[in-house]
């Protein structure tokens, strides 16, 4: 097959202290996959600046007057991670595009890999971690339930991906029609249902700076990735209910038990607290469950751009 033009596609945030270092391996990436024949002289790399409040933006427009292969789109605020990388998608130019983070934990060892997947026929390449040796208790343990619960919730999710992979243009351009506004990438890709593969890769220690996926944002993105293709949850509630009244019949039962063979009967303490406790919090589970779905279709009905790009490179 013909080399293609690939466009690596880097959503940066507060990036400066690791940025340098990134675009050189990026750069020198580029050239090695061009002597060899994989990709074509005019590939690039796609920095996109989800708002920064440093000198991400700075490292971006030099790196792009010391080197042409470097662009750089520039959000007119943050819009988080998804949102960054989508505008990196649909608006960077190539034949094939490689999304990966700029903290440099992808290894681009893969991505030769990725792109020969793709000459034997695969539209998308997903990047998935072979161990979590650098990765706390918490986080391997966490993120493994996590994807257990996805599957059991009927969402097709590939296991310890997460948004290092290769898309060929006419995946990106099906990608393109989705519009919804709570972005889940991981869960939205394999809808496509074009041919796919997996290359496995080992995970690195991020080279510089902080993380920029806190906890809170991690559970926010789990909440989409379950709210925006799962409905089972609402039939949970039902199946909830149904328990918590024959937990509240058998609680009856039990303190009609106390008060006619026993003298601990506390009388009221019973026909107060047990209803109480139980309906209350049964209540307020739905009620939780129910408001992530109507926040979400709030925030869709709403149709409001999911990003705004003020200035290109």
């Amino acid at each position: 097959m013909k080399p293609k033009r690939l466009n690596l596609v880097v959503p940066c945030f507060n990036e400066e202290a690791v940025l340098p270092e990134t675009i050189a391996r990026l750069l020198a990436l580029l050239d090695d996959l061009t002597a060899r024949g994989l990709v074509r002289a005019d590939s690039a790399m796609t920095l996109v600046d989800d708002g920064s409040h440093d000198d991400t933006w700075d490292i971006i427009e030099a790196a792009k007057v010391r080197d042409a292969r470097v662009c750089g789109i520039r959000l007119s605020a943050n819009r988080g991670h998804q949102h960054a990388l989508l505008a990196g998608l649909l608006n960077a130019p190539g034949d094939l595009l490689v999304s990966l983070d700029a903290d440099l934990q992808d290894d681009l060892g893969a991505i030769p890999r990725m792109i020969e997947a793709h000459q034997r026929g695969a539209e998308i390449v997903y990047g998935v971690r072979a161990r979590r040796e650098h990765d706390s208790l918490f986080k391997r343990y966490s993120a493994w339930s996590y994807y257990w619960l996805l599957r059991k919730l009927g969402v097709d999710v590939v296991a310890d991906h997460a948004d290092f992979r290769l898309m060929g243009r006419q995946a990106v351009e099906a990608l393109g029609g989705f519009t919804e506004v709570n972005l889940f990438l991981r869960g939205i890709v394999p809808l496509l249902g074009f041919r796919s593969e997996v290359v496995t890769y080992e995970r690195r220690p991020r080279l510089a700076g902080e993380t920029k996926y806190p906890l809170s944002k991690m559970i926010a993105l789990a909440a989409n990735g379950v709210f925006s293709f799962s409905t089972v949850p609402l039939q949970w509630i039902t199946v909830l209910g149904f328990v918590v009244a024959l937990g509240s019949v058998g609680a009856g039962f039990w303190a009609l038990a106390v008060r006619l063979f026993t003298a601990r009967a506390l009388p009221g303490w019973a026909s107060t607290v047990i209803p109480m406790y139980f309906l209350g919090s049964v209540q307020l589970l739905a009620i939780g469950i129910i408001g992530g779905y109507v926040s979400r279709v709030y925030a869709e009905t709403k149709r409001r751009p999911r990003f705004i790009i003020e200035k290109t490179i």
